[in-house]
């Protein structure tokens, strides 16, 4: 049997602990406040929410769907902003269909780090686009996931559709 390499060069920060959200305040405020959209996989900001490429996906197309406000609870949120995050995460699914047509979606929410959230104090949705087959054996024999397509590639193919969005 031949040994083979799988690089995944942009894993390297949050194997470190440089880029995955262990940093002081809370990695999504900071990435809004930048305004680098680009460097930051932001694809659409909207009045009170904001939808941007999860940097540490478990598919291609991975998105996240997060309020503006810093909070952990969606109890938490005002009517306006609600609606608004909930309109946003409508449209990110819209986008994912029309870019990347996948066989299905999982769109969902994990509130609190017993329910899974990897950064419990700011309310975020994922959307994750699937297809029959995206998930092989390297999961669970090598705890690696296989992404097929780089995020830069995956940002410029959903950013025009973002961008067609009101």
């Amino acid at each position: 049997m031949s040994e083979s390499t799988l690089w995944a060069p942009w894993r390297i920060g949050y194997i470190l602990g440089n880029d995955s959200g262990k940093e002081d305040g809370c990695l999504f405020c900071r990435l809004h406040a930048e305004k680098e959209d680009r460097s930051n996989l932001i694809l659409k900001r909207t009045e009170y929410s904001f939808a941007m490429l999860n940097r540490y996906p478990y598919s291609s197309g991975h998105l996240l769907v997060l309020p503006l406000s810093h909070i952990a609870d969606l109890d938490e949120l005002k009517d306006k902003a609600f609606i608004d995050l909930m309109l946003l995460l409508k449209k990110s699914i819209e986008v994912i269909k029309q870019a990347m047509q996948p066989g299905g979606i999982n769109a969902g929410l994990n509130m609190g780090a017993a329910a899974g959230a990897g950064i419990a104090e700011h309310l975020h949705f994922h959307v994750v686009p699937r297809w029959a087959g995206d998930h092989n054996f390297m999961p669970v024999i090598a705890d690696t996931m296989v992404m097929p397509q780089h995020l830069d590639s995956t940002y410029e193919m959903l950013k025009p559709f973002f961008d067609k969005s009101s």
